[in-house]
């Protein structure tokens, strides 16, 4: 009865912000499906924001059906030959069209234009993530700290490799660093990794090797798990700046800054088959939701920020090679180009359905630990 108080007014405080962001990173993944499949050529029958019965809903000059539907997670592009959501083809249909209809149908397409509207979707969240970002550092900046060390912790990482206060750390794994921000992302990874880090102390670069140690941080988000090295940015108000953006400085930042973030996913995603990560770290809608809410609370620019990680979010998962996600639609694609036919009809229904059930685990694994998260606020 709690969880679902809990999960009640959740959704009641944060349901506007998650929709928001949401509907944000929806649209222009299923955008980016739609420009290509025109520029293709081929048909498109709908446009959805939203799976479900039509809320509201109007046709354009080329008879795509624009639809905003009841239930909000998500959306989908229905190209002309298609028998679903999924884009699996409707072989029915396909045999009762007339050439002219065939011609603008998905399937009839190449393998080349149907890997390129495929791929259309997640590129377009990696460029909306670029976007935002770089918008982020040309309209406010970034607030840095130097990173000179303040402190060392007794008994750190940091202590045991050598490194004092007032040290600057110059780079790490080949990183150059300018910012104190820099140093706690790229070592939040790498707990239990030995990490080459450059420092410069009175004008002289050494070089030493630190072992972050994992810790634990209970948060309103949940236990985030990640390495330390044990060291305090300095406190003089003299290593703290604004560091102010040009177009191609925000651009340049705004491509590094979601690098970082497809870099940091996929430690993570490689860690977890490693048996290095925990799956227990995966948020679902609920978690969504929840932070969703809790960045609104912190102003309008930081609600826009989790857009752009969420659509980097977005664009990763669906370039997975699982059936009914892009990435799956795209293997088979590959194997086509490979084999010069498509895969068996049969073969392609056992994928679909592998898919399903890759995807549905991942949505029950996600969703557990969300309600297990809100159990524990």
């Amino acid at each position: 009865m709690e969880i679902l108080r809990s999960t009640v007014s959740m959704f009641t405080g944060y349901a506007p912000p998650f929709l928001f962001v949401l509907t944000i990173v929806v649209f222009f993944h299923e955008l980016g499906h739609f420009l290509m499949a025109r520029r293709c050529g081929v048909g498109v029958k709908v446009f959805s924001i939203g799976f479900g019965p039509e809320l509201i809903g109007w046709n354009d000059r080329k008879s795509t059906r624009w639809r905003i539907a009841l239930i909000p997670l998500g959306g989908y592009v229905k190209f002309v030959g298609d028998e679903s959501a999924a884009s699996t083809p409707d072989r029915e249909a396909l045999s009762k069209m007339d050439a002219a209809d065939y011609a603008v149908s998905f399937p009839a397409q190449s393998v080349g234009r149907r890997a390129a509207i495929v791929a259309a979707g997640p590129i377009a969240n990696l460029i909306l993530a670029v976007v935002i970002f770089s918008g982020l550092f040309v309209t406010a900046g970034r607030m840095d700290i130097l990173p000179r060390v303040g402190a060392v912790t007794v008994g750190s990482a940091a202590e045991a490799a050598g490194i004092r206060a007032g040290d600057v750390v110059v780079a790490i794994e080949g990183h150059e660093i300018e910012s104190f921000l820099d140093i706690m992302r790229l070592v939040s990874g790498r707990a239990g990794l030995p990490t080459a880090v450059g420092i410069d102390r009175d004008g002289k670069r050494l070089d030493v090797s630190v072992t972050p140690r994992q810790i634990e941080e209970k948060s309103r988000f949940g236990v985030q798990r990640r390495g330390l090295l044990g060291i305090q940015a300095s406190n003089d108000p003299a290593d703290r700046r604004l560091k102010t953006f040009g177009p191609i400085e925000g651009l340049t930042a705004g491509v590094a800054e979601t690098w970082f973030v497809i870099e940091r996913t996929g430690s993570y995603v490689a860690g977890i088959f490693s048996g290095r990560e925990s799956a227990d770290q995966l948020g679902g809608p609920l978690r969504v939701a929840q932070i969703s809410g809790e960045v609104a609370g912190v102003g309008f620019l930081a609600l826009i920020n989790l857009a752009g990680l969420l659509s980097v979010s977005i664009g990763l998962l669906n370039l997975m090679p699982i059936p009914m996600l892009d990435g799956g639609h795209l293997a088979f694609y590959l194997a086509e180009a490979v084999r010069g036919r498509p895969l068996s009809e049969r073969a392609q229904d056992i994928g679909f359905r592998i898919g399903l059930a890759l995807v549905l685990a991942l949505v029950i694994v996600s969703t557990w630990n969300d309600l297990t998260h809100l159990a524990s606020l």
